[in-house]
């Protein structure tokens, strides 16, 4: 289980503003359900420019639900110049922190707070228009991937999955994603490792390692969502997993064996590694 501060589980167990404005000034959204997270921002203005009021609605764990709880309290009575100034560590601070594996919910509400924004004056959001897509898995560009590094001085690719998600899919782009991570805090990149390699494991060891990546890397994810999983069986390269809570009943299981947890199999064990859920 997460380890979430008092503030945290307010917001989250009591979220302010919860539900959508009819006729709003400003729509934003953020995030998809594929990805495992999804928000949708409105906004009402008053006479004088000001944002009278603020709701949301989201599909996503305690932390995306506090972020935009928070972040709709934040921006009442703001100017949409002043508004767009917050970044998600204010958000972070507002909440009094965040597990750093759930930053990106707080990039979540700050973009969809400037996609709320862009709409008011008439305009696509940014996200997602200029740079190119490194990370296919949730499409997102190396524009996204420099700012987010800037903004929150972060140094290592795990840092940049928690907080926009780059890397978190199959893995293939973590080297890149390291480059730009050194072109921005002006490292060398000669001689940078940035895939880990793995050396060859016996079966035991190679089953120890495969439940430990079960409980450390997989299954915090599942349980943020309200689900989990078991390990079955491990056949040579074939791993066999059984869903469990709501996970075993999510129409998007297919992709979470896939891109979640053969992903992380693949970068944690062994890159030939197929995932099988277990048949009744």
């Amino acid at each position: 289980m997460w380890d979430y501060n008092p503030k945290v589980m307010e917001y989250f167990l009591n979220p302010k503003n919860a539900g959508e404005i009819e006729n709003p000034d400003g729509v934003g959204e953020e995030g998809s359900l594929a990805c495992g997270d999804a928000l949708k921002l409105t906004f009402k203005l008053d006479k004088e420019g000001r944002i009278a009021d603020a709701k949301f609605k989201t599909f996503g764990c305690a932390s995306a639900i506090a972020s935009a709880s928070i972040m709709t309290e934040m921006i009442k009575g703001l100017t949409l110049d002043e508004a767009s100034k917050i970044t998600n560590k204010d958000i972070v601070e507002k909440l009094g922190g965040l597990p750093e594996q759930k930053m990106h919910c707080s990039v979540m509400g700050m973009e969809a707070l400037q996609a709320a924004i862009a709409n008011y004056h008439g305009e696509k959001a940014k996200k997602k228009v200029e740079g190119k897509i490194v990370c296919t898995c949730f499409g997102v560009t190396d524009i996204e991937i420099e700012k987010v590094v800037l903004e929150n001085n972060l140094d290592s690719v795990e840092q940049v999955t928690n907080y926009c998600k780059a890397g978190g899919g199959c893995g293939s782009c973590r080297g890149e994603i390291q480059m730009i991570i050194d072109k921005v805090r002006g490292k060398k990149e000669e001689g940078v490792q940035t895939v880990p390699t793995h050396k060859k494991l016996t079966n035991i060891q190679k089953i120890q390692l495969i439940q430990k990546t079960i409980n450390e890397q997989i299954r915090p994810l599942l349980k943020a969502h309200g689900g989990d999983i078991d390990l079955i069986d491990v056949e040579g390269s074939k791993v066999i997993v059984a869903f469990r809570g709501m996970c075993s009943q999510c129409p998007t299981a297919e992709f979470t064996m896939k891109d979640v947890v053969e992903a992380r199999l693949h970068e944690f064990v062994s890159e030939d590694i197929i995932v099988e859920e277990q048949t009744v």
